[in-house]
């Protein structure tokens, strides 16, 4: 076996699979148990917010771009964030992909970013409206 391969548990035969991928790991070989990945629901979801808090809302008096909000809201949610320089000066942000994210992350990171648009007065679309138009 090479590369990373993965599988996603979701038969008797897959845990069997499993089970044989490891009897035949190499020594020194890191196994990671990870919960469900979020959905492309949930993503959908994210991103129609995102959207809407970029274009009405502010911070510190100044509008971002949906990509530097999901980095805000990542970190505002426990997730790391670290900040590395840039080749041409100043400094990217630098953690974990929403696409990481399980099931009940994502569900968090949506919940907070509802909690925070209603402080704010985001008013929030649909996001299967935005897809029509």
């Amino acid at each position: 076996m090479s590369g990373r391969p993965q599988i996603v548990i979701r038969s008797q035969a897959d845990r069997a699979l499993a089970h044989r991928w490891i009897d035949h790991a190499r020594p020194g070989t890191r196994i990671e148990f990870k919960a469900a990945q979020r959905t492309v629901e949930q993503n959908d979801r994210m991103w129609a917010m995102l959207t809407d808090i970029a274009r009405q809302a502010m911070l510190y008096e100044r509008r971002y771009t949906t990509d530097q909000w999901k980095v805000i809201f990542l970190h505002a949610c426990g997730q790391e964030i670290q900040h590395v320089p840039s080749l041409s000066g100043g400094f990217i942000p630098y953690g974990q992909s929403s696409s990481d994210l399980s099931k009940e992350e994502m569900s968090n990171l949506i919940e907070f970013m509802f909690a925070w648009g209603a402080e704010n007065d985001v008013v929030w679309s649909d996001p299967k409206q935005a897809e029509a138009q």
